[in-house]
């Protein structure tokens, strides 16, 4: 790798940049949205999820990965969704869209119980492979961000941080919140040693994610 810091940029090779390409060439239909773990379906595939605060722009970024405008949907009220929605790609994997956590508007007991259910998901799914956590490249790690980060330390689950909306950074700037993340990842031992920094807009770093989703085992 060129990237010789800790938590290098993803760069994957070729053929996973086509194993990648070849995985979302088809269709990402909507499966279910699940409030309760007797909801989720069999365990029978690859199952990666996505994580983030409201308004990181994680429904933009499922979008752009699947290539469907209109596949998944930001709640207009931050907090809301309140659903763990499930996504299948192609026949072999599930995409997992986690409500975005902080700032959640509706009632303490509605967010209570929401939070039981991703802790009870993420400490008992056994086909999930990978979390990504998402990080607004606008403001680096934020606290709410290091909650969900120990929380999969805890539930042992490997997670992989992606940056988001890269392209309303200037490039000095996005240095300086690229070192700001990696010294909070240095702190959590779940964090897998790479980045993946993204724009849904300008499509940039989707297929290093397409790549790195389609080579999980």
């Amino acid at each position: 790798m060129t990237d010789t810091l800790p938590f290098p940029l993803a760069e994957p090779d070729a053929p996973a940049r086509e194993a990648g390409r070849m995985l979302f060439a088809g269709e990402t239909e909507f499966l279910k949205g699940v409030v309760a773990m007797d909801g989720l379906p069999p365990a029978d595939r690859t199952e990666i999820c996505f994580a983030g605060r409201s308004n990181v722009g994680k429904s933009s970024l499922i979008n752009a990965l699947t290539n469907r405008k209109g596949l998944a949907r930001a709640s207009n009220t931050p907090g809301r969704t309140q659903e763990i929605n499930f996504f299948t790609a192609a026949d072999s994997h599930y995409i997992v869209d986690l409500p975005g956590y902080g700032f959640a508007n509706a009632p303490l007991k509605v967010v209570e119980a929401w939070q039981r259910l991703l802790k009870a998901y993420l400490a008992g799914r056994q086909s999930l492979r990978r979390a990504f956590v998402l990080i607004d490249a606008r403001h680096g790690v934020k606290a709410v961000d290091e909650e969900i980060m120990t929380l999969l330390d805890r539930s042992a689950v490997t997670f992989q941080a992606v940056l988001t909306k890269a392209d309303k950074v200037k490039a000095a700037e996005r240095e300086k919140v690229l070192a700001q993340v990696r010294t909070k990842l240095s702190k959590h031992p779940a964090a897998y040693p790479e980045l993946i920094v993204t724009s849904s807009e300008k499509g940039w770093g989707i297929e290093d994610l397409r790549a790195v989703i389609a080579t999980l085992e």
